[in-house]
């Protein structure tokens, strides 16, 4: 009954063929990956049965390690959001934008995470340096986004409600903010792939804490299962990050 009801609550949101879809994804990705381990034969590829029965068998040691890699991917998007969307949306003006888009040239190409050494000696190893890099990489993406979203709001509107006597506020609020945020969440959801890879990437250096420190470990220690138990608390945190997102746009951008 507890069930049913809620199935009837999930088909009303509107999640429904979007839970059969990820069922049918997960139950594909299983069935290939068990081809893959049954024609290679080989300790590096486990059984996707071994997998799962390990990740469930390490979970206690694995959950201290999420909670430290969600809170730095978590941090760095909100500290990244805080500065992108500010200076992306005011890019709105010409005057203030032939201020922003030249330090976008001249710096969004840069591969920053080779910058990693000289953040480590300027924050030191523990999380500050970590969540420095990811915030930097992520900030770039959402602020590209951000400000091209914000120039390609039609003059129209702007001028509209100006001439229903709004302020400069009344602007960013009623007119470029809602027109830009379908855009912005798009770049977070780009955000949080790009976030993950590079959590996994500094959290190789220096650490003893989170995803990344246990999946190396246990690639050093020849331990084939916990670390694809590591690589899937990897993947499942990147995707709840995702649907956090899709409910976000459900809740803020209906008109999408």
């Amino acid at each position: 009954m507890v069930l049913g009801i809620m199935a009837e609550v999930i088909a009303k949101i509107g999640f429904g063929r979007k839970v059969k879809g990820y069922i049918l994804a997960i139950i594909a990705i299983l069935i290939l990956w068990w081809v893959g381990a049954s024609l290679y034969s080989s300790p590096a590829l486990p059984s996707p049965l071994v997998v799962v029965a390990s990740f469930f068998s390490d979970l206690p040691l694995l959950a201290p390690h999420m909670l430290v890699s969600a809170c730095r991917v978590i941090y760095s998007i909100l500290l990244a959001l805080s500065f992108a969307i500010p200076i992306g949306l005011i890019s709105y003006k010409e005057r203030v934008d032939s201020l922003v888009a030249p330090f976008i040239y001249l710096l969004y190409p840069i591969p920053h995470i080779v910058l990693l050494p000289m953040i480590i000696l300027l924050f030191g190893i523990g999380d500050a340096s970590k969540i420095f890099l990811i915030s930097m990489i992520v900030f770039f993406q959402i602020l590209v986004t951000a400000r091209d979203a914000a120039r390609n709001v039609s003059d129209y509107y702007i001028l509209s409600l100006k001439s229903l006597g709004a302020n400069e506020f009344d602007v960013f609020k009623h007119v470029i903010f809602p027109a830009t945020l379908p855009k912005i969440l798009t770049a977070m959801r780009i955000s949080i792939g790009t976030a993950i890879a590079v959590l996994f990437f500094a959290e190789s250096f220096a650490t003893s804490s989170g995803l990344g420190y246990f999946i190396l470990d246990s690639w050093s220690r020849a331990d084939y299962n916990s670390l694809y138990a590591g690589i899937i608390s990897m993947a499942l945190l990147g995707f709840l990050l995702y649907l956090f997102v899709e409910f976000l746009e459900k809740r803020f951008c209906r008109w999408v």
